[in-house]
């Protein structure tokens, strides 16, 4: 039976180089000294903000420059504890960290405080008086339009010392996911024995053409999550429930409205992504779910083979190197610039890509100002890793990019944004492959990869924001949640989606409880808003060349200095209105429509 590897047994050139960021656990210890030693840098202007520009210019600064250095400690414990959170000392690491960040959080919430504290209209006079605080403008701004849902000092500082026990719905997701959780090992059609945890379920059984394993360890997956459901719907139902006490707290109209706003959204742009494609994506992905069943030979199309591969006989095997060439070149189209940080990511060891016991599941890059990004991801030698891999480092060359043309407080756009640049790099992926091949069996696999691509985004990722838009509504009415209620839910939602396409068991509604997104706020959503922009972006690169390359590296490297609406208008896309909606979702349409007349041609 294959064994999986414990993390001092995997090699150390598919682990990241943690040592970029702290030499030593020494090195680490003693910058989180230094870090609580220089508090008083930034404390020290308690009280004087009222003083004039030069004070507020000199606070800001300084809070600046003490947040690069907390979250790059930050970030050291975590990815560490991401990569092995069964290890204890990675465990204590990251407590420590997360009570060290609530204290620094806490001592600095006098800046906001006493900003909003400010008469009217003194933000816009200090701006004026003093040209260097115009890095900062936007920062102030949006601030000052959270005036009227600002609490008292004390209230602030109280809920800032309480940071690290309001996160703990989230970390005790993850620990039960990731150190507690275990699955019974199941048999291939060969019958073969083979290892079941959730890495390999979402990133290799899930998507096998074996449907006997597929089948088989879908029912141990299941099995296990059930076990689990009553504790995991209590924890986020907690989340759900912190989340609208702090709305009400705050005085939004509801929880959606505080979640939106700081991502810049309006309603109207927020229910546009999840009504519209869910009701014209809808007839084209049962089309596609009943292609796969036909082609498949499936007498029954289950919630568990929808990301079965169309064609079980060209499934391209590919190693990590491997796919790091062919993403490499694939991105050659964005410049030296952006090529040379992806050679970096892949030649300097900023890709963790080992499976091995207490490892975080799915894939994430995390990109800390003053160092550079690092990528997470389980390797399984298919191709599907390779836009996996090519999503991850469009992240990591988003934030590269922002983190060298912007200042720390500029960096991160809003969400509604966030996704667009590492979906182009899968559009990117999927162009030049096809380019690079006249193979029509290889130009239908291509068209299956992107489609599975809009089914990451438009489907899956799309329909837990829907969920999430249900159980938030519930949730304002005081509604309680259980794993019953988030069963319902979850089921009314894809049933309501495939229709008769796709056999529904009751398995699939415990769906909510694979993602961890649900604990980040209006996030889910945000995948399809990214990739509606990059479809149309790409769109542009296509038909103009270089200047759209140009217009999208400037989105890129604007960071956070502009609205969602704006970085996209840059790019040359309107996101204002629903037609690049349509028009994404028509191109999927398209592209369903191209595979079914390939597998006709045959």
């Amino acid at each position: 039976m294959e064994k999986r590897l414990s993390r001092n047994e995997v090699p150390v050139e598919a682990t990241w180089r943690l040592e970029d960021l702290f030499e030593t656990q020494d090195a680490w210890e003693a910058a989180l000294s230094k870090i609580q030693a220089d508090v008083p840098n930034v404390t020290k202007y308690r009280g004087k903000l009222h003083e004039g520009a030069r004070m507020l210019l000199g606070v800001l600064i300084a809070q600046e420059e003490l947040l690069v250095r907390v979250y790059q400690a930050h970030a050291y414990a975590h990815l560490h504890l991401s990569v092995d959170s069964t290890n204890p000392n990675y465990q204590t690491d990251a407590a420590r960290m997360g009570d060290i960040g609530a204290s620094i959080m806490t001592a600095m919430t006098f800046i906001r405080s006493e900003i909003l504290s400010l008469p009217d209209g003194t933000i816009e006079a200090y701006l004026e008086e003093e040209p260097e605080l115009a890095p900062f403008r936007k920062t102030l701004l949006d601030l000052l339009a959270k005036k009227p849902h600002q609490l008292s000092p004390e209230t602030e500082s109280a809920l800032a010392s309480l940071s690290e026990v309001l996160e703990s719905p989230f970390r005790i997701y993850k620990r039960g996911k990731l150190s507690d959780m275990s699955f019974d090992s199941v048999e291939d059609a060969g019958g073969s024995t083979r290892p079941v945890s959730f890495a390999l379920y979402e990133n290799k059984y899930e998507m096998s053409s074996d449907t006997t394993l597929r089948r088989n360890a879908y029912a141990s997956f299941s099995s296990t999550l059930r076990e689990y459901q009553n504790t995991f719907a209590e924890t986020y139902a907690t989340q759900v429930k912190k989340q609208v006490i702090m709305s009400r707290l705050r005085g939004y109209e509801s929880v959606t409205h505080m979640m939106l706003e700081p991502q810049d959204v309006s309603l109207e742009m927020y229910h546009n992504i999840l009504d519209i494609i869910q009701a014209e994506l809808a007839p084209h992905m049962r089309c596609y779910a009943k292609l796969k069943q036909r082609e498949l030979g499936l007498e029954q199309m289950r919630f568990c083979d929808l990301k079965a591969p169309l064609d079980a006989d060209f499934s391209p095997s590919i190693t990590f190197d491997e796919a790091g060439k062919l993403v490499q070149d694939a991105l050659q189209v964005l410049g030296t610039e952006y090529s040379d940080i992806m050679g970096e990511a892949f030649t300097e060891r900023w890709i963790d890509y080992a499976d091995n016991v207490g490892k975080s599941t799915g894939a994430f890059c995390s990109s800390i100002y003053g160092a550079h990004s690092y990528v997470l991801v389980s390797w399984a030698d298919n191709m599907r890793g390779a836009f996996t891999l090519a999503h991850e480092v469009g992240h990591a060359g988003h934030f590269m990019l922002a983190g060298r043309y912007q200042r720390f407080v500029n960096t991160r756009p809003s969400l509604y944004f966030i996704e667009a640049p590492s979906t182009m790099n899968e559009l990117l992926l999927a162009e030049h492959i096809v380019k690079q091949s006249d193979d029509k069996r290889m130009k239908r696999w291509v068209i299956a990869q992107l489609l599975n691509t809009y089914y990451h985004n438009f489907v899956t990722h799309l329909l837990e924001g829907e969920l999430q838009r249900r159980v938030y509504d519930l949730a304002m009415q005081d509604v309680p949640m259980n794993a019953k209620k988030l069963n319902d839910l979850k089921g009314e939602v894809l049933s309501q989606f495939w229709g008769d396409a796709v056999e529904l068991d009751e398995d699939a509604k415990m769906t909510w409880m694979r993602q961890p997104h649900y604990y980040m706020s209006l996030y889910p959503y945000t995948y399809a808003a990214g990739l509606t922009a990059s479809t149309a972006a790409a769109q542009l690169i296509k038909e103009q060349g270089q200047p759209a390359v140009d217009r999208w590296l400037e989105a890129l490297k604007a960071g956070g200095t502009l609205s969602p609406l704006e970085l996209m208008k840059l790019a040359g896309v309107d996101m204002s209105g629903p037609e690049p909606i349509r028009s994404a979702v028509a191109y999927v349409g398209s592209l369903v429509d191209q595979l079914e007349q390939l597998f006709e041609a045959e």
